[in-house]
């Protein structure tokens, strides 16, 4: 165990312990070409979560290396003319199957998604493809999921059905025993004039007939009477899932987005990024997240990356 992750994030701390026990996952790093980026990547590789392919400028690269004193003599470099290019390059080594991960560097996401999501070139799946966010939060027991709260800005039902399935997905890659989802809402009643308390219900429904699968599913539930057992008891909700979510699922962006920054600003809470549903696991930084985030996102992905790698396995047909 590093000390990177200070002490008090035991949560991370548990995540990437299980990731440290795995080989590090080949991961293209798009554009690292600030020193933030660059670090992250290196830290990562240092503690054993990645194996890092730089793809960028080369001169571009060199120079923001020398100038921050990380050697990078050791690593692959993938030439690219510039951050489109790095785009483009790093989603072609996922279609080769030359890595398992993709690092988003000092490029905007819209230029990494756009790669991802291309019709003629992208990694797309079946699957509709979605953020999540892992919530380290100060005296909260477990870590927190929530999603959707920067890919899908207004999903709908058919759509929330993948995203919901793409964070019951992570949340046992991350080794949680029982994903207890709650499908949010203003209120923990279903009432026509609020879609979605509508959607909720159906949702669980749709859980109940096997179209989702892997977790206990409750909603609508309202944020308090998602997480704190003594709101839903006064309440009188009765279900496993009312006080005790892991995975919170939100009715649109714009509230998953206010609720992570919420926790993150006012209750100091850390929270790792991965966006799902593509070949690969997405690991989405920004400028603004600690040492700690960008270590605990490396360490998701590896053990995304790992349980995908182990559901293949059992796909091919016994020699």
């Amino acid at each position: 165990m590093d000390n990177t992750i200070e002490q008090g994030r035991e949560k991370y701390q548990l995540v990437l312990a299980m990731a440290q026990r795995l080989p590090p996952v080949v991961t293209a790093v798009v554009h690292p070409c600030d020193t933030v980026s660059l670090e992250g990547a290196v830290e990562a590789y240092r503690l054993g979560l990645i194996l890092p392919i730089l793809v960028a400028p080369p001169r571009k690269l060199q120079d923001v290396a020398v100038k921050a004193g990380i050697d990078i003599s050791g690593l692959q470099v993938v030439p690219s003319e510039h951050s489109h290019d790095s785009a483009a390059k790093a989603v072609a080594l996922v279609r080769e199957g030359k890595v398992e991960a993709l690092m988003k560097g000092s490029l905007h996401t819209d230029e990494v998604m756009g790669a991802v999501v291309s019709g003629s070139s992208g990694i797309r799946t079946e699957r509709r493809i979605s953020h999540c966010y892992i919530m380290d939060v100060p005296g909260h027991a477990a870590p927190l999921i929530i999603t959707d709260a920067a890919v899908n800005i207004a999903p709908t039902l058919e759509e929330k059905v993948d995203i919901v399935q793409n964070a019951i997905d992570l949340a046992h890659a991350i080794g949680l025993d029982e994903v207890r989802v709650a499908i949010l809402s203003a209120m923990e009643t279903v009432n026509p004039k609020v879609p979605s308390t509508v959607e909720a219900a159906a949702l669980c429904k749709m859980a109940d007939r096997g179209q989702i699968t892997g977790a206990v599913l409750d909603g609508p539930l309202a944020l308090d009477n998602a997480i704190d057992p003594q709101a839903a008891a006064v309440k009188h909700i009765v279900s496993p899932v009312a006080g005790h979510a892991n995975v919170l699922v939100v009715p649109d962006l714009e509230a998953g987005n206010m609720l992570a920054k919420s926790l993150s600003f006012l209750a100091g809470a850390e929270c790792a990024g991965i966006v799902l549903g593509a070949r690969v696991p997405i690991i989405l930084t920004s400028r603004a997240d600690s040492v700690v985030t960008r270590l605990a996102s490396c360490a998701v992905a590896s053990l995304v990356a790992a349980a995908r790698r182990h559901a293949l396995a059992h796909q091919l047909p016994a020699n």
